[in-house]
């Protein structure tokens, strides 16, 4: 065995000895899909949607445990929720997630970027894995994503128990005459300026800034959550992340939410300057006919990474009642 093998299964025999529901650990870094009795525990793979784009989706955890899936905001991946998939694998669920279409590493098409794809997407990994009575979760775009899924493919194929909104878009984040609380068209327009001049910048100058609440006066920058988050979003494509932003902006999803029979929870920060919360979170809990609302003072639009243990004991709270 060379000094790298003889490492790497050290570093496994570690994190076994501390991660109870990875009894294989040590297998994991020679072993990409472990088992436990025989049993896949850990996998990823893709899946091909009806227009032939290839998913990318992580699927972790016993296969026959509750399944909570996770649908990840712009620009980034499913990596974004690797805080929250460990979280509840060890409390015993099947974790789910998969990569949007053009981002992370799911295939970079030149079209499809839109709700209704994402939505359809994410139909395509749910029923290629089978997945019922499943919780589904989603972060800003993803949020919205959720809602598309849940109302037009989870609850009509009786696959979805109960949904989770964290920050999330919907109803439409533009100012309409139906929401004139939304934002002014020029915002979306100067996101889309900013991307397409320098990508690179604009996703540093995002996480380092208003994403996480670090441009609050006395915040404490945490560089390697802005560079996880830099490194998520330049993984995907320009086109899919500069056409993402007329996707989470200009979407009216009144419909979806109205059409979200099982119970629903949204969560949202006061001081999130991305997806401001009177116009998101506030009406996603007056539209849904089954919600539950918590609002949390001083959070950010990020509040998932930073704030990890406050959100996810509430969210698992809401999922075993």
């Amino acid at each position: 065995m060379d000094s790298l093998s003889r490492r790497s299964v050290l570093v496994g025999s570690a994190i076994a000895a501390t991660l109870p529901w990875l009894p294989n650990a040590a297998a994991a870094f020679t072993n990409p899909n472990p088992t436990r009795n025989g049993e896949t525990i850990m996998s990823n793979g893709f899946v091909t949607t009806k227009d032939g784009t290839q998913i990318f989706y992580k699927d972790w955890g016993p296969k026959d445990a509750q399944p909570i899936v996770f649908h990840h905001g712009w620009p980034l991946s499913s990596d974004d929720w690797d805080t929250q998939m460990l979280f509840f694998l060890s409390k015993g669920f099947r974790v789910v997630a998969h990569d949007r279409r053009g981002h992370g590493r799911s295939e970079q098409v030149s079209e499809g970027h839109d709700m209704d794809h994402y939505a359809a997407d994410a139909a395509a990994v749910m029923d290629h894995l089978n997945l019922r009575n499943a919780v589904h979760i989603g972060h800003s775009t993803g949020g919205g994503e959720v809602a598309a899924y849940v109302a037009r493919y989870g609850i009509p194929k009786g696959r979805v128990a109960k949904a989770v909104l964290v920050s999330a878009v919907p109803p439409i984040m533009l100012k309409t005459a139906r929401y004139p609380g939304g934002l002014p068209i020029e915002v979306f327009d100067g996101l889309r300026a900013g991307l397409a001049a320098n990508r690179a910048q604009f996703f540093r100058d995002v996480a380092a800034g208003p994403f996480y609440g670090f441009n609050r006066p006395g915040a404490k920058v945490m560089e390697p959550v802005v560079d996880n988050w830099w490194r998520q979003g330049m993984m995907g494509s320009a086109k899919a992340h500069y056409e993402g932003i007329k996707a989470f902006s200009e979407t009216d999803q009144t419909d979806d939410l109205k059409a979200i029979t099982v119970p629903t929870l949204v969560l949202h920060g006061d001081d999130d300057q991305v997806v401001p919360y009177k116009n998101a979170g506030v009406l996603q809990a007056e539209i849904l006919p089954r919600a539950t609302l918590k609002i949390y003072p001083g959070f950010s639009h990020g509040m998932l990474t930073v704030n990890a243990d406050t959100i996810n004991p509430d969210v698992l709270a809401f999922v075993q009642s």
